[in-house]
């Protein structure tokens, strides 16, 4: 098996605030090969934006901070790259689709001025007219109409799906190995949502270029992911291959996220299944098992010592005391 493209090794990052400092991601591994999707999914607040602002180093300063472990990327610790180093990797070699557009987005320049920005920082060799021709080319590409007019349009003359497609643009101009979806399609009706992942699938087809999709929609990680790493409370508890984790789930939360997803097999009106109580907070998150207080599971050890994540197959990882005997389990 080849080297991963991504190894992202025992991550932790913390945030100072006036309350204390909180740690939003804790101990977070996974990896990504080539070509694949990788979903991260888990309830808002989970960490899985914060994972994708760690490994962009888009973290807010200074505030925000990485603690510890590695991101590897060729071979290179991201987290300890100089800044202009960094700067030629990020939106060149790993892009990132934001999850709201009107604020990624400057509203006070046109659209084409935005697409030629990145190139004109990360193809210094491209002429003016090939730098122009290439911006409107990949808008085409992403199903913008009347390409070379929008080039001259503000961001606030255009739908949120058709801002959505621009930011793609601007993410895909440079061809990376890598982008980072941040719910790029949570504002979107459920049609431009179609027309979105459709567009993502055919252009990671065609370059080849590995997706990290971050979405607490998991109709949409059945649908466009390989692999899925599952985030509660700034920790994994559980990831696994698609199949597996949709067949065989083995955590106790991830059951009760696949339970709450609705089903056409269901009566009308059928009340849809909840996860009781809410996440912690990362200020008082609760000693053992961060799940613990809403687990219909919990036992003494789960109260006194945190579980590590074990091996339930070969790609298969959950962090739970009980899951020999949760795992695949009718939900």
């Amino acid at each position: 098996m080849s080297e991963p493209l991504l190894q992202v090794n025992h991550l932790a990052t913390e945030f100072t605030t006036e309350h204390g400092i909180a740690r939003a991601l804790d101990d977070i591994s996974f990896h990504i090969n080539k070509g694949e999707t990788l979903g991260l999914v888990g309830e808002s607040g989970c960490g899985k934006s914060v994972t994708a602002l760690s490994i962009m180093r888009l973290l807010p300063k200074p505030i925000g901070n990485i603690v510890g472990g590695e991101v590897l990327f060729n071979d290179q610790d991201l987290t300890q790259l100089p800044a202009d180093e960094m700067h030629n990797i990020r939106g060149n070699r790993i892009a990132m689709v934001f999850q709201e557009p009107m604020t990624a987005l400057n509203p006070v320049y046109k659209i084409g001025r935005q697409l030629i920005e990145t190139l004109v920082l990360h193809e210094p060799e491209m002429t003016s007219s090939e730098i122009h021709q290439t911006s409107v080319n990949m808008l085409k590409r992403v199903g913008i109409p009347d390409p070379e007019n929008r080039m001259y349009e503000y961001p606030h003359q255009l739908s949120g799906g058709m801002r959505q497609r621009v930011m793609i643009a601007i993410a895909l101009l440079c061809k990376p190995d890598i982008l980072i979806a941040d719910e790029p399609t949570t504002a979107l009706d459920v049609t431009i949502q179609a027309q979105i992942l459709q567009l993502l699938q055919e252009i990671q087809q065609e370059n080849g270029m590995a997706i990290i999709f971050i979405t607490h929609d998991l109709g949409v990680i059945a649908q466009l992911c390989d692999r899925v790493v599952v985030m509660y409370a700034g920790r994994i508890i559980e990831q696994a291959d698609i199949y597996a984790l949709f067949d065989a789930p083995s955590h106790p939360y991830t059951q009760g996220l696949l339970k709450a997803i609705p089903g056409i097999d269901k009566p009308a009106k059928t009340p849809l299944s909840t996860i009781t109580g809410m996440v912690p907070s990362l200020f008082n998150l609760p000693s053992g098992c961060r799940f613990q207080n809403r687990c219909p599971y919990t036992e003494n050890r789960c109260i006194d010592s945190s579980p590590e994540l074990d091996q339930v197959k070969n790609d298969h990882w959950v962090r739970c005391y009980r899951h020999k005997e949760l795992t695949g389990a009718k939900i």
